[in-house]
């Protein structure tokens, strides 16, 4: 009996060695730099600033939303 229990705690002492010595995979990190915001993104960003000024709310925001984006002249 005594060398069945000395038997076992030796492969579990083993088993848990050879977890220890196995490298972690690595998870992908998030991009330590953010992607580079385009033309299109920063003039939309301006529009949706333009229509919080004004307080548009609905279909009003939307409208001039779109004629913003579209480079339209919005009132």
């Amino acid at each position: 009996m005594k060398l069945l229990a000395t038997l076992t705690l030796a492969a579990l002492m083993g088993a848990g060695a050879a977890m220890a010595a196995t490298t972690p995979t690595a998870t992908p990190a998030a991009s330590a730099t953010p992607a580079a915001t385009t033309s299109a993104e920063k003039h939309a960003a301006h529009c949706d600033k333009q229509a919080e000024e004004k307080k548009l709310t609905g279909d009003a925001k939307d409208k001039f939303l779109a004629k913003c984006k579209e480079g339209k002249k919005a009132s």
